[in-house]
């Protein structure tokens, strides 16, 4: 199993340091296009295997995507990254023709990868890939629920003072400050609905502190956040190398499910050896209908600015 990691920034160093330790991969590559930091980080990084006991090989290499054929699963990584203040959205002029690029030198060199897109915004580049590629659509994933599930969680955690093990949540719709629609009907802390333990009110916080969780952790670190970011696309890379079926909502184009067409948006699916293996479409009542589908609008807004 051989995964690509483009782009050798926090959150790409952040995925491959995650990956090795899971010792789930033969080899990963990362590739930057800055000279020698791609090979810095994969040197500073296999100095801690004996450390953290993995046999993952990382490699780095500058701009050199033949070091990336063969690849099984690729992460792109690659743009810039949010500064404080600035939306995803406003990052889309630079990381379209970036992102484009990417893509079309990884499937060069490996023709059945399958490509995860986590550049900014999310849920276009992912829908540009598709536009562009011509990859399958099981093929091309876009992680962004995966994270703002994560941060669901740990807020409703929070909140209700308990392990964040205890606790299960998800958030569907677009990876934006206002597009994401956090599930708090759904949620539960161990199979028992989170409304019996927090008020409307208290719930109605922990969606909005999980909407702008992003921006919160840029307005503090100057930058976008890694770790967490870093760790969900890990575990969407695992759920397909090893073939592990788990369902994380992740951005997928649709084509009728939820009501939506020729739309990349967040929603579960089931990650497998083949991809995107499987949407699974849930019910979903009147409030959560109208948030998801003016997510889409604004998901759509923003796919309109693409040069196609």
């Amino acid at each position: 199993m051989k995964v690509t990691i483009v782009g050798a920034g926090a959150v790409g160093a952040s995925c491959a340091e995650y990956v090795a330790i899971k010792d789930f991969a033969s080899e990963v590559v990362l590739l930057d296009i800055k000279d020698g930091v791609a090979e810095g980080k994969a040197m500073d990084l296999m100095q801690t295997a004996t450390l953290n006991s993995f046999d993952t090989k990382i490699t780095g290499t500058t701009n050199d995507y033949a070091k990336t054929a063969g690849s099984d699963v690729a992460v792109i990584t690659s743009g810039i990254p949010r500064k404080p203040g600035m939306t995803r959205e406003e990052l889309i002029g630079i990381n379209a023709g970036i992102v484009k690029e990417v893509a079309s030198n990884l499937i060069k060199h490996s023709p059945n990868v399958t490509l995860i897109v986590v550049s900014n915004p999310m849920d276009t580049m992912t829908y540009l890939v598709h536009k562009t590629t011509g990859l399958p659509k099981n093929k091309i994933i876009g992680m962004g629920g995966a994270l703002d599930s994560a941060r669901f969680k740990f807020r409703l955690s929070e909140a209700l003072e308990c392990p964040p093990s205890d606790v299960d949540g998800m958030v569907i719709g677009g990876h934006s400050d206002t597009g994401m629609v956090p599930l708090t009907r759904l949620a539960t802390r161990n199979s028992v609905p989170v409304s019996a333990f927090l008020s409307e009110d208290r719930l109605n916080q922990v969606s909005e502190d999980t909407k702008v969780g992003g921006a919160t952790l840029t307005k503090l670190l100057g930058t976008s956040a890694w770790y967490a970011p870093g760790a969900a696309v890990s575990a969407l890379v695992q759920a397909i190398a090893c073939d592990q079926k788990k369902m994380f909502p992740c951005s997928a184009l649709l084509e009728g499910e939820y009501g939506l067409n020729d739309i990349c948006i967040g929603v579960p699916a089931i990650l497998g050896k083949d991809g995107l293996e499987k949407i699974v479409e849930i019910e979903l009542d009147d409030a959560e209908s109208k948030k998801m589908k003016e997510s889409a609008e604004g998901v759509n807004k923003t796919n309109a600015l693409l040069e196609l």
